[in-house]
């Protein structure tokens, strides 16, 4: 039936599109076979490989959403679809942190946090949103749980979805105040920029689809669909377009993005080599330590105990480090008083 009316039956609401599926599944896994191709072409899998698995997510997703078309009342497909679509995001997140923490390694000096504790802070937070999305979506979308399991698997999709723009506005906080030191300082090469302007814009892209989402869901958590009238349902839930254009399409451009613009081709692959002060040696230096234990990194990632007992929380190895120092006798960014340094690719550059 036409689109934005009830259809009998349906667990969607409407009749699904049975041609939209098909078509983002093939998208979807041709920058799947991109992002894999990448990953071993750059030889970083421990980075990017994230970027595979969530693309996988999404052409399982939507060829379990093609099925459902078919059969829109099956609702095993229905909550596997549903769960699928929407632990995919979060994990585009997670290779952006990925991301984030290899530039921090590659300008140590700028980052305002230890780079490694990016990846396990945000790391860990972003799986708290996979378990509430994981959990939330199929509590909700299985309508034979009884009420009060439905009622919590609501309250976890909210949880999930509110916690998910929390953590995205820190981490576009956190890239940008790097960035504007970088900047300050007149060390911003194109290869940093690149990256860190890649970053904004997959992390616009996920943001609006998690907007749409949280707008989407909180018009509609509190509805009884067993005695309300379909006419005053949002717009948002009545019309599938505003899935294909906010969730597929906005997604399948990131994945596109991050095929286009691999943070990889601009990065080290090996997190022990910086940029030094010069702007232009690349150094293999001794990496960036934190000697404190596990459990005290990833509940205080800034060290602010560190710093309110006046301790340093690591070495500044690129001031102890000789290679690729600038000479201490010329405060200059000419690359001429450059100590000699080992380059990317083993070169010695100075």
């Amino acid at each position: 039936m036409e689109n934005g009316k009830y259809v009998d039956g349906s667990l969607w609401f409407y009749a699904p599109n049975k041609g939209a599926p098909v078509v983002f599944a093939f998208l979807f896994g041709a920058s799947m076979f991109i992002h894999a191709y990448q990953c071993h072409r750059y030889k970083c899998w421990k980075v990017t490989g994230t970027l595979v698995f969530s693309a996988l997510l999404f052409v399982v997703g939507y060829i379990l959403r093609e099925v459902g078309a078919f059969n829109f009342g099956n609702i095993d497909v229905f909550i596997s679809s549903l769960v699928l679509i929407y632990a995919a995001p979060p994990i585009y997140e997670l290779s952006n942190y990925f991301i984030l923490s290899r530039v921090l390694y590659y300008v140590p000096y700028y980052s305002p946090i230890h780079p490694g504790r990016v990846l396990t802070t945000f790391g860990a937070m972003s799986m708290i949103v996979e378990a509430l999305n994981g959990n939330g979506a199929a509590y909700v979308a299985n309508t034979s749980l009884p009420k009060s399991r439905q009622d919590t698997g609501k309250a976890l999709l909210k949880s999930a979805l509110i916690l998910q723009l929390v953590i995205l506005g820190l981490f576009v906080t956190l890239a940008s105040y790097f960035h504007r030191k970088c900047k300050r300082a007149g060390l911003l090469p194109k290869n940093l920029n690149a990256v860190l302007i890649t970053l904004y814009i997959s992390s616009a892209l996920i943001g609006t689809r998690t907007i749409y989402r949280t707008v989407e869901y909180f018009s509609t958590a509190s509805l009884n669909f067993s005695n309300v009238d379909p006419a005053t349902i949002t717009p948002i839930m009545r019309y599938e377009w505003f899935f294909w254009v906010f969730e597929a399409t906005l997604m399948v451009i990131n994945s596109f993005l991050l095929n286009a613009r691999h943070p990889m081709r601009y990065l080290p692959r090996d997190n022990t080599i910086y940029l030094a002060e010069d702007g232009v040696t690349e150094v293999a230096g001794p990496g960036y330590l934190d000697s404190r234990k596990w459990y005290l990194t990833f509940f205080d990632p800034f060290d602010i105990v560190g710093m309110a007992q006046g301790k340093n929380m690591n070495k500044k190895f690129w001031e102890t480090h000789d290679a690729g120092r600038i000479s201490s006798l010329d405060n200059s960014k000419d690359p001429s008083h450059v100590e000699m340094g080992t380059s990317r690719n083993g070169h010695i550059r100075g």
